[in-house]
């Protein structure tokens, strides 16, 4: 897939992704770098955050990485200072850090829900309001671009906590793109379907049924690649898209035409089999 933009489309811009060390926002910084932009990026491990600014960097591009708990507030303040003190005012933000995992609810505990919740909600609450503040106050310009999913709208089965908070940054997305308009500020949220990374569907299904099901649910009968999110991504925090705030861009291949919650086929299978399916895939993600 050839690179359609201008490779300094994102000059000027300093950009930081929550999440950015591993998986699409990983994908996503390298990509903002390589177009000019400076990038900060953070996540609770030291590792992968030093892979991706040593590739980035290796690349010709600038970039630095803080660790940070995203789930809370004085942590997130905190990454927010020091990326501005490293690389500069912040212009561009991107709310991709989460959390998830599969479970029947009636399992569910409290801890566990807690978790999910402040991940993907509390944390993009925290970094979109430390930007929206800085912005205002010095009366520049700004983006939030937050990584959400289809099932914020339509539920999903064994992923209320996931499905709860990314309704949530969903809203947060279009009240702030109301309120904030008048300062510049623009608010977009991409509700992508599967990328998968690596080993992502061998958890899902060790013996390949289930991840089969998925791509005949999709109307282009295909995953996405993770070009195809970036550009996007590019699009929506860069001078392109200066008129647009507000919205969810379902960047699926169709499949929220044809299907609600992407896991609801699940309830097929025999409730000890999910259990221990769901078990296995704890394990591995350890």
């Amino acid at each position: 897939m050839a690179n359609k933009f201008q490779t300094d489309i994102l000059k000027d811009e300093h950009i930081i992704v929550t999440g950015g060390g591993t998986g699409l926002g990983r994908e996503m910084a390298l990509r903002f770098a390589s177009l000019g932009a400076k990038v900060s990026i953070c996540g609770r491990k030291a590792e992968p955050l030093e892979q991706t600014v040593a590739d980035i960097r290796a690349a010709g591009g600038t970039a630095e990485g803080i660790q940070c708990n995203i789930r809370e507030i004085e942590s997130v303040e905190a990454f927010v200072a020091e990326a501005e003190n490293r690389l500069g005012n912040i212009t561009g933000l991107v709310n991709n850090a989460a959390g998830n995992f599969l479970a029947p609810t009636d399992k569910l505990t409290p801890n566990g829900f807690d978790a999910i919740v402040k991940t993907n909600l509390y944390g993009s609450f925290y970094a979109t309001q430390a930007c929206g503040r800085r912005w205002i106050e010095r009366k520049t310009r700004g983006s939030v671009l937050s990584i959400v999913t289809a099932y914020a709208e339509f539920g999903s089965a064994f992923l209320v906590p996931s499905a709860v908070s990314k309704a949530g940054v969903v809203a947060l997305t279009k009240s702030l793109a109301a309120e904030w308009g008048t300062y510049g500020i623009r608010l977009n949220a991409i509700a992508p379907g599967p990328f998968p990374t690596k080993g992502a569907w061998d958890r899902l299904s060790p013996g390949g049924d289930i991840s089969e099901k998925f791509v005949n649910l999709i109307p282009l009968r295909r995953v996405g690649e993770f070009e195809e999110l970036t550009n996007l991504a590019v699009f929506l925090l860069s001078d392109l898209s200066s008129y647009l705030t507000g919205e969810v861009i379902y960047l699926d291949g169709g499949a929220y035409l044809t299907s609600t919650g992407q896991f609801n086929l699940f309830v097929e299978q025999p409730r000890e089999q999910l259990l221990a399916m769901f078990e296995r895939m704890r394990e591995m993600m350890k």
